[in-house]
């Protein structure tokens, strides 16, 4: 029989261990996608991050399978993995994370260390839970972002002053901006509310200001991905 020099080396596991391996990445990896969709705050939800964590897991996990305790092919994956680019920019830190995540544990399943993964995927996901549920780090002031447009002949400086002392207990003004052809001032403010309740008379105030120009107020954007 002739023989062509191939050699399989797929039998150095078992079907066992390699659905094993999967079945359990996939668990744990949907969890952890489960515990991001119910702890995840802002705008930037997609369904397809979620299930990219879970697919991140079990490649994982089948890569640490094909590297084993071999160096070199380690060195190769590495080379052969390096010439991948991402071009999606990550929107949330908290992403990153979650992404380290699914692969630590895709790496300890693939690496055997089952019981470890289990149990770190119950820590960290319990951890995460608590600091959203008592919303820990969270800051006490919410900022807010506001926009005046106002006619080039009005001295800006103290128009919003009394509106200022009145309604919010900070204020700064970030940028002033010419719009429309040089006919309007934009000034950009950062504002910081004394009382929720009173938002909506802050707004009917710095409209009555500026002769009912357009008025923007962006609340709570550090607390949103905007």
């Amino acid at each position: 029989m002739l023989d062509l020099g191939f050699q399989d080396l797929t039998s150095q596991f078992s079907i066992l261990d390699v659905v094993f391996c999967l079945v359990l990445t996939f668990a744990l990896s949907a969890f952890i996608g489960w515990i991001y969709k119910a702890t995840h705050r802002g705008t930037s939800y997609t369904q397809s991050f979620v299930q990219t964590l879970v697919l991140n897991g079990m490649v994982v996990a089948l890569v640490m399978l094909i590297v084993g305790s071999s160096i070199a092919r380690a060195f190769s994956l590495v080379g052969a993995l390096s010439i991948i680019r991402f071009r999606n920019a990550v929107k949330e830190t908290r992403d990153v994370g979650f992404i380290f995540f699914t692969m630590a544990i895709g790496m300890a399943v693939g690496t055997k260390f089952y019981l470890l993964a289990v149990i770190a995927a119950l820590a960290i996901s319990l951890m995460i839970l608590v600091m959203t549920r008592f919303n820990w780090y969270a800051r006490e002031m919410v900022s807010h972002i506001l926009r005046v447009q106002v006619p080039n002949n009005v001295a800006f400086d103290t128009l919003f002053d009394e509106a200022f002392l009145h309604y919010t207990s900070a204020s700064e003004l970030i940028s002033v901006d010419s719009v429309h052809g040089g006919m309007l001032t934009e000034l950009t403010y950062s504002v910081s509310i004394k009382k929720p309740v009173h938002i909506q008379d802050f707004v009917s105030e710095i409209r009555r200001l500026n002769n009912n120009n357009k008025v923007i107020l962006i609340t709570g954007y550090n607390t949103t991905d905007l």
